[in-house]
């Protein structure tokens, strides 16, 4: 049986239909049960205001794609970051990392106002390990400022320790 009850109408719609899906509100203001039954009445149930449960596979995915950002990887450090012309300020991330997430949006920005002075990179934690164990990183998100080949005195920022 199809039955609508909201507390805004006293709204009743009747089906012989058995139920496909139930939902109910916490506040206890409506509940409603569906069938495949497009119509009653003229009311089409798809236009009601359901609660929805969010399940992990809606939840957005991470990974480090970037706009601004260039992703390097172990064999492109050289050429990017150590001969580079104009300081690069290297970004060490993991697509595990929360933080990481957190931090990208303004990494984004910064590298899209500061372009012309200055290269923003990424490396993945994961797949660099030689470099992660060369820079000593031990905490995620680790930021590094690298001017004339060299990192820059105390310009290291990493999040929390692994």
């Amino acid at each position: 049986m199809d039955t609508v009850l909201s507390s805004s109408s006293s709204l009743v719609v009747r089906s012989t239909l058995p139920p496909v899906r139930s939902v109910s509100s916490p506040s206890k203001l409506y509940s409603a049960t569906f069938s495949f039954n497009p119509s009653i009445n003229g009311l089409r149930r798809n236009r009601l205001p359901l609660l929805r449960s969010v399940s992990s596979s809606t939840v957005p995915k991470f990974s480090i794609q970037c706009g601004a950002i260039k992703e390097i990887k172990e064999s492109e450090f050289q050429s990017t970051v150590l001969e580079s012309k104009r300081p690069v300020l290297v970004e060490f991330v993991a697509t595990w990392c929360g933080p990481c997430r957190l931090i990208s949006p303004a990494m984004e920005s910064i590298a899209q106002e500061y372009g012309d002075r200055l290269v923003v990179v990424k490396i993945d934690h994961d797949a660099n390990p030689k470099l992660i164990e060369e820079y000593k990183v031990y905490g995620l998100p680790s930021l590094i400022l690298f001017k004339d080949g060299q990192e820059v005195p105390e310009s290291r920022r990493e999040g929390k320790k692994k």
